[in-house]
């Protein structure tokens, strides 16, 4: 019996390491010392999904990012039914380990989910909520205004990103248009 509550220790050292070196693989969290990544590895919480469960759903509401330690995830986007025809939802990417998703939920108040995210096989992910950011924010606001600069490097790329695929889209929608 002592024999497990040793090994138990270990794996919990294990699972420290493991997710001390995630979030400091994170670009969110690069910027961070040794010291100010444990203290956001004590705000975040750790979680085993089992394939096929859902992480979140689109339309939820968001409360935070999620952090991909093991594991794989598919990201899906409801499409909008032709009448009488069911919801179909389309896959849009997968995730694999080292990925985030859901950032936009720890600067947006009432935030929706804009995708459902599912794991595609048993995953292991570090959840790192709003709250976590707020605590953080009031207990070390050093540490917190360095996530929060490295928060809206991400989101201002995601929106370059997004913003140039509009433009594509609007392009090769006008050449179509014109072939007609």
């Amino acid at each position: 019996m002592v024999n497990y509550m040793w090994d138990n220790l270990f794996r919990r050292e294990d699972q420290d390491n493991e997710v001390q070196e995630a979030l400091r693989q994170t670009y969110v969290f690069k910027s961070l010392s040794k010291k100010e990544l444990r203290f956001v590895q004590d705000t975040c919480h750790v979680r085993t999904f089992k394939s096929g469960e859902a992480i979140f759903r689109q339309g939820e509401i968001g409360v935070g990012m999620y952090i991909l330690l093991r594991g794989s995830l598919e990201i899906y986007v409801d499409q909008m039914p032709d009448e009488d025809l069911p919801l179909k939802s389309q896959l849009v990417t997968r995730l694999r380990s080292g990925d985030f998703l859901g950032e936009l939920s720890l600067v947006e108040n009432n935030s929706r989910r804009t995708a459902t995210a599912i794991a595609g096989e048993e995953s292991k992910l570090i959840g790192f909520f709003k709250p976590d950011l707020l605590e953080i924010l009031e207990r070390q606001p050093a540490t917190g205004v360095k996530i929060l600069l490295r928060l809206s490097e991400v989101l201002g790329r995601r929106l370059k990103e997004t913003t140039l695929k509009v433009s594509e889209l609007k392009e090769d929608l006008l050449r179509m248009s014109q072939k007609l």
